[in-house]
């Protein structure tokens, strides 16, 4: 009996370890696949993208909205943590929640998922203009996140009334 209780604990802890083994190589596979070819695994990474940009074209001379989709593709989870632009002293981000609008200091940007930013919801604040944007201009934005590099968008100005879904 002592010898098959020794048996049964050898194979439990043999499954583990192949099962471990087994989610530790399909991480690895499902990664970006940028390695360096040294033979090393690379961690699943976020892989960020930005569509939908847009800024309505502001009322006032001094503050801004601003809304966008960042598409996550990667394996792990990111996080935007500030939002900067020459084109404003200031860009701040917000979440609405029942008509309560709160200013953010990060958001999640989960893997294999989306962070929206659009009107009514999440959107970001340019405060401080330097100067009015107007229809057919764009604005430039620097995105900056927690351990995925900077991306740089251009946010083109749309008219007050524009509609993404329908594009115009």
């Amino acid at each position: 009996m002592r010898r098959r209780s020794a048996i049964m604990t050898t194979a439990t802890a043999l499954a583990g370890a192949l099962a471990l083994a087994g989610c530790s190589d399909s991480g690895a596979k499902s990664g970006s696949g940028s390695g360096s070819g040294s033979g090393s695994r690379s961690a699943a990474k976020a892989e960020l993208s930005v569509s939908g940009s847009y800024i309505p074209q502001p009322v006032s001379a001094d503050m801004a909205a601003g809304f966008l989709t960042i598409t996550n593709k990667g394996g792990a989870k990111d996080e935007l943590t500030s939002v900067s632009s020459a084109a404003a002293g200031q860009v701040t981000m917000h979440s609405t929640t029942g008509g309560a609008m709160r200013e953010q200091i990060s958001f999640a940007i989960p893997a294999h998922g989306q962070l929206v930013f659009k009107s009514g919801g999440n959107h970001l604040m340019f405060e401080k203009l330097k100067r009015k944007p107007k229809q057919g201009q764009t604005v430039t934005v620097k995105l900056t996140f927690a351990t995925s590099g900077p991306l740089t968008v251009e946010m083109p100005v749309e008219s007050a009334t524009y509609n993404p879904s329908t594009g115009h």
